[in-house]
């Protein structure tokens, strides 16, 4: 426990009690339910990121102009 970080955190009232009754619920603390939120979050930007990375070289694809070409393609 002596490398944890504290700090303060405001919640919402009512995602705090949701807060309170899930981790009574899951006998989890606010604080595990916090942490494993926050790791989740930024694990998803991470695949994000790296997606983005993978994906530099491709061309980029108007919006418009592949909506237009659906509507001649009668795919629309």
């Amino acid at each position: 426990m002596a490398d944890l970080k504290r700090t303060t955190v405001y919640f919402d009232p009512n995602l705090h009690k949701a807060l309170r009754l899930k981790a009574a619920h899951t006998d989890h603390s606010i604080s595990d339910l916090v942490n494993a939120a926050v790791r989740r979050s930024l694990s998803e930007d991470a695949v994000d990121l790296a997606t983005l990375d993978a994906r530099v070289g491709e061309p980029n694809l108007d919006f418009e102009c592949a909506l237009k070409d659906l509507k001649r393609r009668g795919k629309l």
